[in-house]
């Protein structure tokens, strides 16, 4: 049973906009439901102000899409609509065909962990119109959201400068399936553990989790509270120390430590929750190493972020050595959404020919790419240079130049001796899954490897390196035939 299934346990095919439907019903009633199309899926702008984004959320599109079925209790709900007349929305046929549909078209994605950038598709559909425009509002919804928080995560992760990284957001997420889907991408952006059980049981994330003010409270005393919590968990000693006051607890931690050590067992580590985290972290770190605590972790939380971290980290000194990210990670605190879009970008005609399509805007970086598109990444050495996005069926003129869609003064032309590869794989072929979905851990992998290609300046919080990702100068020229076309035709 996949994961979604097990979460939710019924259909999952009314995940959609009631306009999907409306549109699909006009596809199916004018007899256009079987015309061929394609649709990508992009975002405008990096999120976080940053320089790239880590694409996150392929694993549960596949579970969507190899179940996607309109149940008889679906259909039923849907008959219960009816237009501003009061007659039903839809014709019973139509409503027929939904529970006979079968999944039937080609996918292909960027991997799970990819590096991606603005303007880039992470992900292309092909096949009947009727079933892309179906598909488009739950491929938004888990791709969105999980893709903007693996980008938090690795952006906190590249902060912390390797030291670990766990997730304690579930208590601020936007409700269970908010705390779910950001646990996971949170792990995929690199961090190491999870305060969630039930992300824990569904994904297999390492758990970590020390104890509450209110296990301090409970007691008459602090040094009463840490040796209470070590008789009955010895193994799993991390203190919190900041309850009454922050040096004080640090040193009743330190006199259970030395307790515990004569058991047999260590002291894991302190959590620093309030105050001046650098002052108190060095603080901490002398009276541990004093003690003999020198391997003893320091943990902080406080509403931490990647600023904050790289603050501490870099111009305050300060000696923490494992963060806890809770709600500024899991809500994605400062970008509350990712602003994908999903468009379509061609259509074979009556005659069988593909015919490129384009959306047009007052704003620039609004207007559509058309075409069949792929997304092809040159190397050089061991660092990304740039990525062409290009039509598949146009091809790609030599010598390579990419020209920025947003601004066409920006441009590269690609070194001929550079490398590259496609970054849009096979993920379904005729509705059938082709791909072999990697483990979570091989996910996690792969984002640290796409950012160790990265250079450096791209991964920048402030004024990031603006990384050469556009489109195809062939590509490109079409486009801006096709919007003069489109604008003096109006």
């Amino acid at each position: 049973m996949s994961v979604l299934q097990q979460i939710y346990r019924h259909s999952l095919a009314l995940l959609t906009d009631l306009y999907e439907l409306t549109m699909a019903y006009g596809y199916w009633k004018l007899g256009l439901g079987e015309r061929e199309a394609v649709f990508c899926l992009s975002y405008r702008n990096n999120p976080f102000d940053g320089g790239f984004s880590i694409a996150c959320g392929l694993h549960d599109v596949i579970e969507f899409l190899q179940s996607l079925r309109f149940s008889a209790e679906d259909t039923d709900y849907l008959g219960t609509l009816t237009g501003a007349d009061g007659k039903p929305l839809f014709d019973r046929g139509f409503l027929d065909h939904l529970r006979q549909m079968e999944f039937a078209c080609d996918i292909d994605a960027l991997p799970e962990g990819t590096v991606a950038f603005a303007h880039e598709p992470l992900i292309r559909v092909k096949g009947p119109i009727f079933q892309g425009q179906i598909v488009e509002t739950a491929l938004l919804t888990l791709l969105n959201f999980q893709t903007l928080v693996a980008t938090k995560a690795a952006r906190i992760c590249l902060a912390a400068k390797g030291d670990p990284v766990l997730e304690f957001g579930l208590r601020r997420a936007q409700g269970i399936d908010g705390g779910l889907t950001a646990t996971r991408a949170s792990y995929v952006g690199g961090c190491a553990a999870t305060s969630n059980l039930l992300a824990g049981k569904l994904f297999g994330i390492p758990v970590k989790g020390t104890h509450a003010h209110s296990w301090v409270m409970t007691f008459d005393t602090e040094l009463e509270a840490f040796e209470a919590y070590a008789k009955v968990m010895p193994n799993n000693c991390i203190f919190l120390v900041d309850t009454y006051n922050t040096l004080s607890g640090i040193a009743h931690a330190i006199e259970i430590g030395k307790s515990l050590h004569a058991q047999g067992h260590e002291l894991t580590g302190i959590r620093l929750d309030s105050g001046d985290l650098a002052y108190l972290s060095i603080e901490a770190r002398k009276m541990l190493d004093a003690a003999g605590f020198k391997h003893t972790a320091i943990l902080a939380t406080n509403d931490l972020d990647e600023s904050i971290i790289a603050s501490l980290k870099d111009q305050q000194g300060a000696k923490i050595t494992v963060w806890g990210v809770g709600t500024k990670l899991a809500t994605a605190f400062d970008q509350p959404a990712l602003g994908g879009v999903y468009k379509l970008t061609a259509l074979r005609d009556s005659n069988g020919h593909w015919q490129n399509k384009i959306k047009l805007s007052e704003q620039t970086a609004k207007i559509s790419i058309p075409g069949m598109l792929q997304v092809r990444r040159y190397s050089q050495g061991d660092e990304f240079i740039a990525d062409a996005i290009y039509d598949q069926n146009l091809g790609i003129a030599e010598p390579v130049k990419v020209i920025d869609p947003a601004d066409a003064a920006r441009q590269k032309t690609i070194p001929a001796d550079a490398s590259y590869e496609e970054l849009l794989v096979p993920i379904f072929r005729g509705g059938k899954l082709v791909y072999d979905m990697p483990d979570l851990n091989s996910v996690q992998r792969r984002t640290k490897d796409q950012l160790s290609h990265l250079y450096a300046g791209v991964k920048r919080f402030i004024n990031p390196h603006r990384y050469p990702a556009g489109i195809e100068r062939g590509l490109f020229d079409l486009r801006q035939s096709m919007i003069h076309n489109a604008r003096s035709a109006t």
